[in-house]
């Protein structure tokens, strides 16, 4: 129990810092980078995702017709 009050300690101590940090011109440029990082991140998962199902699906069309 004693973990979990810490671990919750943290995350508002986290919560906090980034907004102090969010009211800068530094801070908002910072974390403008890291949401295009994630953005651009989440963009190739997605089509790495579905660039596979593709694969995948024309592969079971192909055998589904021999």
């Amino acid at each position: 129990m004693k973990s979990m009050l810490w671990f919750a300690v943290g995350v508002a101590t986290g919560f906090v810092a980034a907004h102090q940090l969010n009211q800068t011109k530094q801070g908002r440029e910072f974390f403008s980078s890291i949401d295009a990082k994630a953005r651009a991140f989440g963009k190739a998962i997605a089509e790495g995702y579905h660039e596979r199902d593709a694969e995948l699906r024309a592969q079971g069309d192909t055998a589904a017709t021999s």
